[in-house]
């Protein structure tokens, strides 16, 4: 054989096979995605019924006509009714109540949250001679539990002529909530670029006209979660209404249901439909802000 064919015998001779590659191991990650997928959903799902659990118990038994029903809560399913509902809505001062809750709410919430927007702005935009301090001031007020803050309060609101008004009532949850959403909106302003407050400037708007027609539209989400914190917390709060109004025509939610409870007695199939019927425009206002509060919430973290 010559040496020219035996070259091209090597030359056309096939290369030895490479090795197979491994196969993607596509079966056993599905499988592992489908079970973190149960296991997140079905702890998801325990959660919502921990959750919701409360709120179904208490509208169970606000079906109960008889006040000792939640003692043995089989019996309701034989006897379910709507008559606590109606004896809540005739006969009581729900709809007093509702109004003097009403107006202590949407009066904290107007104020507390002006007051709360524009000092979260001027911390988070201008740098005057102890803004730190002011913040840390703010923050340190939220230390303090309600038991010490009643009687110098008490005493000064008595001498202002307040007691047994909802100006008192505002007044007082505007401290509370002013200092909390205030840092909440300093948080919030803080992702709003200065690029802004500039291009106002130079269009020749004032400081307040860029914060007015600038800054609280971009500033929406925060204003809504400032805005829902500040109508949770006069609206269901305890201590000071029951402290600060006298008039039994004044009284807000929370005090009206104490009127369920005496000495020796307590009506607890009147608290629980009460407190079904006080859910119901708490639920509504979450409703028109809930689109606004996950963004408010997440945003206003980023910063600051």
């Amino acid at each position: 054989m010559s040496p020219t064919t035996t070259t091209e015998a090597t030359a056309t001779a096939a290369p030895p096979a490479a090795p197979a590659a491994p196969k993607p191991r596509t079966v056993s990650r599905d499988r592992r995605g489908r079970t973190v997928s149960l296991v997140s959903h079905g702890l998801l799902t325990v959660a919502s019924l921990i959750a919701l659990f409360p709120i179904v118990w208490l509208i169970f038994l606000s079906l109960g006509p008889d006040k000792d029903d939640y003692l043995h809560p089989g019996r309701i399913f034989d006897k379910m009714t709507f008559s606590n509902y109606s004896f809540v809505l005739q006969h009581t001062n729900f709809f007093k109540w509702l109004e003097s809750t009403v107006i202590v709410a949407l009066g904290t919430t107007v104020i507390g949250v002006a007051f709360a927007a524009t000092t979260g702005y001027a911390v988070s935009r201008m740098r005057f001679p102890g803004y730190r301090k002011l913040m840390w001031m703010l923050l340190l007020t939220q230390a303090f539990p309600i038991a010490v803050l009643i009687v110098p309060m008490y005493e000064i609101l008595g001498e202002l002529g307040l007691i047994d008004s909802y100006g008192a009532l505002i007044l007082i949850y505007c401290s509370t909530a002013v200092p909390y959403c205030a840092w909440l909106l300093k948080g919030y302003f803080d992702t709003i670029p200065v690029e802004i407050d500039e291009a106002g400037r130079i269009d020749g708007l004032s400081p307040f006209g860029t914060f007015w027609r600038l800054i609280l539209p971009l500033a929406r989400p925060g204003l809504a979660v400032a805005a829902f914190y500040t109508f949770i917390t006069a609206w269901g709060e305890v201590a000071f209404a029951s402290t600060f109004m006298l008039d039994d025509q004044k009284y807000t939610f929370a005090v009206g249901l104490q009127s369920f409870i005496s000495e020796h007695d307590a009506q607890w199939n009147y608290m629980a439909a009460t407190a079904v019927l006080i859910a119901v425009p708490v639920s509504a206002f979450f409703y028109l802000v809930q689109r606004n509060l996950v963004t408010g919430l997440t945003s206003g973290g980023t910063k600051g």
